[in-house]
């Protein structure tokens, strides 16, 4: 399906969905066309019990033009959804496609994509100017990559190992922070490659956005389509009123013997020895209060860390092993602590 608001002939309502994914899609739209002010969304519950709650159309036409002005997107550029339409991030693919006038392919959400997909949509096309894709999007389609002039890459932060493929890359490809109260991202990060060549692992926000620290070290944000400041569970360091960098989540923090330990920042490290999913956690401990538990979605099986340089507090105490997480419907999993 291919949905060109650029053309001013354009009726999105006489195209027929072949498929749930189209159909989703279409009946997104006639909400978007209708009189409401309002549209429903619903968080990922990836940090909590997933909530739903209304937006403002007028919001997230503010949210669209502040990304259009940031990656310089204009009337007619090529765009692809290649996300679920049920949560914000797909929702918000088709509001910047309306808004700024852009030719959006719509694709079933696959995690590799392949540009021969693409083709069959549209063989005239040589490449795409936009696109929005998850982690392991990338990392599953990596030849798809280069076909791609601005890729934003949003859900969870990228792999060390992801990152490296990435290196000899020559597009604008940029990590995001968002979430679904501030209508997805509002802020960008550069991901090193033959393009962006000096980056300093630092979040940019928008200028229309406006950012601070609560006692506990957790972003603020006042974005312009909110009365009240949004306070975050996001640890960060600040650098300065525009940009930061992002320690981890306040609630997943772990005092182990009276340091506290995010494993975020240590599963990053991680993830270059173990390509199951796992998550680090905590176990009540008499000694230390917390300890470190590594939990890893696999038959048990030998791990070794000895090759990381990670510090006497990083070494998981105990390794756990699972057959399946449970995961949130978005697909992200969820956290236990034991």
């Amino acid at each position: 399906m291919i949905l060109d608001f650029s053309n001013s002939d354009f009726d999105y309502q006489k195209i027929s969905p072949k498929n749930r994914f189209e159909e989703s899609i279409l009946d997104f739209l006639n909400q978007w066309f209708n009189h409401s002010e309002t549209i429903e969304v619903q968080t990922s519950g990836s940090t909590g019990i997933p909530k739903k709650f209304f937006l403002e159309k007028s919001n997230m036409i503010k949210s669209a033009k502040m990304t259009g002005k940031y990656l310089h997107l204009e009337k007619g550029n090529s765009a692809l959804l290649v996300l679920p339409v049920s949560y914000i991030a797909g929702k918000m693919m088709l509001v910047r496609a309306i808004i700024l006038q852009l030719q959006l392919i719509c694709l079933e959400p696959i995690s590799a994509i392949k540009w021969e997909e693409i083709q069959k949509l549209d063989s005239g096309l040589t490449s795409i100017d936009f696109v929005a894709l998850t982690p392991m999007q990338v990392e599953n389609s990596l030849g798809f990559i280069d076909y791609c002039s601005k890729i934003i890459i949003g859900g969870a932060p990228l792999s060390d190992k992801v990152k490296f493929d990435l290196r000899l890359t020559s597009n604008q490809i940029f990590e995001t922070y968002a979430m679904t109260e501030t209508i997805t991202h509002i802020a960008f990060k550069k991901v090193k490659n033959l393009k962006f060549t000096e980056v300093n692992n630092a979040f940019e926000v928008f200028d229309e956005v406006q950012i601070s620290q609560d006692n506990r070290q957790c972003l603020v944000i006042k974005t312009p389509y909110q009365e009240d400041l949004l306070v975050t569970n996001d640890v960060v360091e600040l650098i300065d009123n525009k940009n930061f960098k992002w320690i981890g989540r306040a609630d997943n923090v772990i005092n182990s013997g009276g340091i506290k330990l995010f494993p975020e920042q240590i599963e990053e490290k991680l993830k270059n020895v173990i390509s199951d999913n796992f998550y680090l956690t905590s176990k009540k401990d008499e000694t230390l209060g917390e300890k470190l538990v590594l939990v890893i979605e696999s038959q048990e099986k030998k791990i070794d860390l000895s090759e990381l340089n990670l510090s006497k507090y990083e070494i998981p105490k105990e390794i756990l092993f699972e057959n399946q997480f449970d995961r949130t419907e978005s697909g992200k999993i969820k956290r236990k602590k034991f």
